[in-house]
């Protein structure tokens, strides 16, 4: 039987969207100020991350490079709702994945 593969998961962002992934098994990357998202999300995916989570505002400041590291590397980068609610980048995310993988909108209102 072949050995299972695991691969971590992270979530990256402001300390109160994070922690709380910490009590399924997400390891927490909380950004302060100064620190800059585009060098965690690099390394999180050079070193294999198989989940990354990560809020939406940093998922639309960063998102030329989260679109590189999608093709890049194994490692899936989904948004996430900030502790104040959504900002609709997860919503646009996914019609944009099933609309390249289908050919088109399928959410799209009539």
């Amino acid at each position: 039987m072949s050995k299972p593969q695991t691969s971590s998961m992270a979530a990256v962002g402001a300390y109160d969207t994070v922690l709380p992934f910490q009590a399924v098994g997400v390891k927490p990357y909380v950004l302060a100020p100064n620190d800059s998202p585009a060098d965690v999300l690099q390394r999180l995916a050079a070193e294999g991350c198989g989940v990354v989570f990560v809020e939406e505002a940093v998922y639309q400041k960063e998102s030329a490079l989260v679109d590189r590291l999608n093709l890049e590397y194994g490692t899936s980068i989904i948004p996430i709702p900030g502790i104040r609610g959504s900002l609709g980048t997860g919503l646009r995310a996914i019609r944009a994945s099933v609309e390249r993988a289908v050919g088109m909108d399928i959410f799209a209102k009539e």
